[in-house]
C-alpha cells in the first residue's frame, strides 16, 4: 500500500538509529539483483535517546549517497510503524466507489486524530459470506499529514526522487514472507522500539509497538556494568545472550518483556481467529544479537527464524560475510526496493 504516488530503485529505511539504503533491480521470476547498499549508524554520545533533527537526516543521506555512488535517485521510503495508525474493519460489501465514500465515516471511529489531518489509505483484504449477505474486511492505514510532508521534504532536500512512501510493516512482509500465506509473526527489533506484527494470508492482521529496543539494552548494560555506551554496544553485539556472558542477566529481563508482549499478541490472534501461528521471524538491527534466536524460540515455544531478506536476491558472494551480519537490519530497505512502482 503506497501512501502517495527503472531499472533500479533505492529502498531507504530512515530510522532513529541509522539510515539503511538498498539498491535493487528486478531480473524477473520474482528475483532481484543487488546493485548497492549503504548503512549509516547514529551512535548516541550519552545515555539518552538520540534526537535527530531533519538537517542531520538530510546531511546523513547526502553523505551516504555520495560515498555509495548509487546508480539511481528513484526512491521508495518507509514510514515508521510508531508514526502510523492501522486497523482492520469489517463492512457490508459495496462497490469500490461506495466503499470509498463510506470508509471515511467508519475510519473516524478508529483513527484518534481528525481525518483532515491524516493521509488515509485502505485496501480490501478479504471477502466473506455472512449469512445471506457479503462482508469485506478492509485494512485501514492513516499517517499524519505533517509526517508525510516532513518525509517528502527530507528526501527532496537530499536530492532524491521520492516515488512512494510505504508502511514499514508492509515492506518487512514483502522482504521476509515471500509467497508464504500461512499465519506467522514478525518481530522487528529496532533501535528505539520493537514492533510485533501478525500476518495471515499475506496481509497484516494485528500490530503492536513496544517501547523497548536496542538502545534500552545498551543503556542497561552501560549503567549496570559501569562502562561507556560504546563499550556497552560492543558487549551487546559480541556477547549478547550467550550463556555465561557478562550481560546475560542484564539483557534477558528486557528481552523477556518483548517476549511477553509477543506472546500476548500471538495468543490473542490465535484465540480470536481459531488458527495456529507456528513460526516467528526475527528482523531488525538487534535480531543478530548472539543467542537471541535460540532464547526467543525457547521462551515462545515456536519455531523462530532469523529473517533473510536476500533469499530472492542475487549478489556477489564476496559480500556473504558482510550481508550475513547486516541482512536483518536491511530487511525494511530490501522490501522497499522490491516494491513495484
Amino acid at each position: 500500500m503506497a501512501l502517495f504516488g527503472s531499472k533500479s530503485i533505492l529502498g531507504i529505511d530512515l530510522g532513529t538509529s541509522g539510515i539503511k539504503i538498498v539498491e535493487l533491480s528486478r531480473i524477473g521470476g520474482g528475483r532481484f539483483d543487488l546493485k548497492n547498499y549503504g548503512v549509516l549508524d547514529f551512535i548516541p554520545k550519552d545515555k539518552s535517546v538520540p534526537k535527530l533533527d531533519d538537517q542531520i537526516l538530510i546531511s546523513g543521506l547526502k553523505d551516504l549517497l555520495n560515498k555509495g555512488k548509487f546508480l539511481t535517485k528513484d526512491t521508495t521510503a518507509s514510514i515508521s510503524s510508531f508514526l502510523t495508525f492501522t486497523t482492520i474493519i469489517e463492512m457490508p460489501y459495496l462497490s469500490e466507489k461506495d466503499l470509498g465514500k463510506a470508509i471515511p465515516f467508519e475510519a473516524r471511529k478508529y483513527i484518534p486524530i481528525p481525518l483532515q489531518e491524516v493521509v488515509l489509505d485502505w485496501s480490501i483484504i478479504n471477502v466473506k459470506q455472512a449469512g445471506d449477505h457479503t462482508n469485506v474486511e478492509v485494512f485501514l492505514a492513516a499517517v499524519p499529514k505533517d509526517q508525510t510532508e516532513r518525509y517528502k521534504n527530507i528526501f527532496i532536500s537530499a536530492g532524491l526522487n521520492l516515488k512512494a512512501l510505504e508502511l514499514e510493516n508492509i515492506a518487512l512482509s514483502r522482504a521476509l514472507r515471500g509467497d508464504n500465506i500461512s499465519p506467522l509473526a514478525i518481530v522487528n527489533l529496532g533501535g528505539r522500539s520493537t514492533s510485533i506484527t501478525v500476518f495471515d494470508d499475506q496481509f497484516e492482521r494485528i500490530s503492536r509497538n513496544y517501547e523497548v529496543g536496542g538502545f534500552e539494552v545498551a543503556k542497561a548494560l552501560s549503567e549496570t556494568l559501569g562502562v561507556s555506551f560504546e563499550e556497552a554496544e560492543k558487549i551487546k553485539k559480541t556477547e549478547g545472550l550467550k550463556s555465561g556472558s557478562s550481560g546475560f542477566a542484564i539483557i534477558s529481563p528486557l528481552i523477556d518483556l518483548i517476549i511477553l508482549e509477543a506472546k500476548k499478541v500471538v495468543s490473542n490472534y490465535e484465540e480470536n481467529k481459531k488458527v495456529r501461528i507456528n513460526k516467528i521471524i526475527l528482523a531488525g538491527g538487534q535480531a543478530n544479537m548472539p543467542g537471541l534466536r535460540n532464547y526467543f524460540a525457547e521462551k515462545m515455544g515456536k519455531e523462530t527464524l532469523l529473517g533473510d531478506p536476500f533469499k530472492n536476491v542475487s549478489y556477489n558472494k564476496v559480500l556473504e560475510p558482510v550481508l550475513t551480519t547486516l541482512k536483518s537490519s536491511l530487511s525494511v530497505a530490501v522490501g522497499l526496493a522490491m516494491r513495484k512502482i
